[in-house]
């Protein structure tokens, strides 16, 4: 018995010691899962608040370039400023962008550890700054922003590119649904459509009609079947829609056409020929001047990134002041020498790439005036007569047609109209244009008219890229016999940013003849003030439209193409990218 009780007290003890072990064990694992559940909270919760900071500078820097837009809106001549001295703008020392600092501060331009940030309104800790890139301004009208925002211990960065909003970002764009009344006659009110102007002043699209691309119109768009409408369209009609004239509906991929305000055109494509000008390097930011020519010019691309130029009233092709108070000589073998380009067989030069070619009426006064007497003969063949007795003078002092070809032989005057009155005149600043252009983008204005006189192609549609502004009419070329036979052959491709500033895009002749001259195929971009015909319903002109949106134009444009009055920057492309401050703001 007695030794069985020792036995039950020696099990008893060693009970309580496991029992006294497994309570310290347990208690070990409760302290570490209390200590565990703790770091955890607090790595979370360090965790959480870095995800916040991570998200928010990359919100802030999207803020700064929103408050970039800002500034161009408000002001467009804002693209010059930038701190000169950021690597984005100028790397490795090399002069790439013209950017300088603004009179009135701007704490976006910090840069380093003193340099300033701007604090996003609404926020305590949020704050950006950018860097500025306008080294393809002048050609495209691009600029680069890299916005790089800063919240706590985090900075994140951001690339973006930003385009002026303008003509070309619509294959077709009006501001009037109704013909040129300079062209046609009539009596219609110069009003929109959907503000009061009858329906019998309004053109129609046919039902053969293919617009592939964005459309834009301030007026009411009128269609007569289904015309086939494959990008998105707008119009200035404040209650949005179309009218199918009581015919059957049109097609429209992206849904009936919506509101959109109204897109105002420039009076004039005056500003360009400043880009000829060789004084205007600093006071309108033209670097690089283009080529200016005068009078009556026939321009042809060859295939070689070269083009053939006969400009026979042209004494100097880049000048100084406005009028021209001095030439400057240098520029002949750009643009080509007066004696090349007033001979028959004309001057070849290099493509001006990335820049402009200026086409002007001849002055009547300054360094590239002439004095000239013009009488017309049989038919419409102008003859134009120098009597300035200057250099010019060539053909014993006459020339005929309008000095470089036009009208044709065997050709009548064009159809009623403005035309006929001034056609082919020879004091006028008119382009006459058709090849193949080989050798980068460029962009040509006329003073008064355009003529597409041929098909306008691209050698290499990556890299080539045109852009035709008339500050007339654009036209595309459709002479005609006497007997109603044409001097040209059926269908014409054009491939170019076209504008017409203060008339139309249309064919010439569409109303004559009995001719169906087939397919007339735009790839590119059309902008007009007023709605151009190219053909009509009794089986004259060109019947049917192959318009093709150039999508390039969603991020790039020709060198220095118009916009419209009220300019706005779109973004074309966000990028993320390393941040290149460090969080006190030094360069990393």
């Amino acid at each position: 018995m007695h030794r069985f009780r020792q036995l039950r007290l020696r099990l008893r003890e060693r009970d309580e010691g496991v029992a006294l072990v497994m309570v310290i064990g347990v208690g070990s694992v409760l302290t570490l899962l209390i200590v565990a559940a703790v770091a955890l909270s607090v790595g979370s919760s360090r965790n959480a608040t870095a995800d916040e900071q991570w998200n928010a500078a990359l919100a802030a820097a999207y803020a700064g370039v929103e408050e970039y837009q800002a500034r161009l809106s408000d002001e467009p001549s804002y693209v010059k400023y930038g701190n000169p001295s950021s690597t984005f703008s100028n790397p490795s020392g090399n002069a790439v962008s013209t950017v300088q600092l603004p009179i009135t501060l701007n704490p976006a331009f910090g840069l380093g550890a003193t340099g300033t940030w701007v604090t996003v309104p609404g926020s305590t800790n949020a704050s950006f700054r950018y860097e500025v890139d306008n080294s393809t301004y002048a050609a495209t009208g691009t600029i680069r922003v890299r916005s790089t925002g800063k919240v706590g211990e985090r900075v994140r960065s951001i690339t973006a590119d930003l385009r002026q909003q303008g003509f070309i970002d619509f294959l077709y764009f009006t501001d009037y649904e109704m013909s040129d009344p300079a062209v046609v006659g009539g009596g219609c009110p110069l009003t929109y459509r959907w503000a009061g102007r009858g329906s019998n002043c309004t053109i129609q699209f046919s039902p053969t009609d293919r617009i592939g691309g964005p459309a834009h119109s301030n007026d009411t768009i009128l269609t007569c079947g289904p015309t086939k409408f494959l990008g998105e369209v707008t119009t200035g009609n404040p209650a949005g829609g179309y009218d199918n004239g009581g015919c059957a509906a049109a097609s429209f991929d992206y849904g009936s056409p919506q509101y959109s305000p109204v897109v105002s055109m420039p009076a004039t494509n005056t500003e360009l020929k400043k880009e000829t000008r060789t004084d205007a390097a600093v006071s309108e930011d033209v670097p690089r001047p283009g080529c200016l020519y005068t009078g009556p010019t026939r321009i042809t691309f060859l295939d070689n990134g070269k083009m053939n130029v006969r400009s026979p009233w042209t004494k100097f092709t880049t000048v100084k002041g406005d009028p021209a108070t001095a030439g400057d000589a240098t520029s002949d073998s750009r643009c080509g020498a007066p004696a090349a380009l007033r001979a028959p067989a004309g001057a070849e030069v290099n493509v001006p790439t990335n820049n402009v070619v200026y086409v002007q009426n001849i002055p009547l006064t300054g360094i590239n005036s002439a004095t000239l007497a013009e009488t017309t003969s049989s038919g419409n063949n102008r003859r134009c007569k120098d009597t300035s007795g200057n250099s010019l003078s060539v053909n014993s002092n006459s020339y005929s047609q309008n000095v470089v070809g036009y009208p044709l032989a065997d050709e009548v005057p064009p159809q009623p109209g403005v035309e006929s009155d001034d056609s082919y005149g020879c004091r006028n600043g008119d382009l006459f244009v058709s090849g193949r252009l080989s050798g980068g983008a460029v962009t040509m204005a006329a003073e008064n008219y355009v003529y597409v006189t041929g098909d306008i192609t691209y050698r290499n549609a990556d890299d080539d890229m045109l852009g035709l502004i008339g500050q007339n009419a654009v036209w595309v070329h459709n002479p005609i016999r006497s007997n109603g036979s044409f001097l040209t052959a059926k269908n014409r491709t054009i491939s170019a940013a076209i504008l017409s500033v203060q008339h139309t895009f249309l064919v010439q002749n569409h109303t004559r003849g009995s001719d169906n001259r087939g397919t007339l195929t735009v790839m590119g971009a059309i902008a007009q003030k007023f709605r151009g015909p190219v053909g009509v319903s009794n089986g004259t002109g060109f019947l049917t439209k192959n318009y093709l949106y150039d999508t390039r134009f969603r991020y790039t444009a020709p060198p220095k193409f118009l916009s419209p009055v009220t300019t706005t920057y779109g973004v074309n492309v966000w990028v993320e990218t390393a941040p290149p401050f460090n969080i006190d703001g030094t360069y990393r």
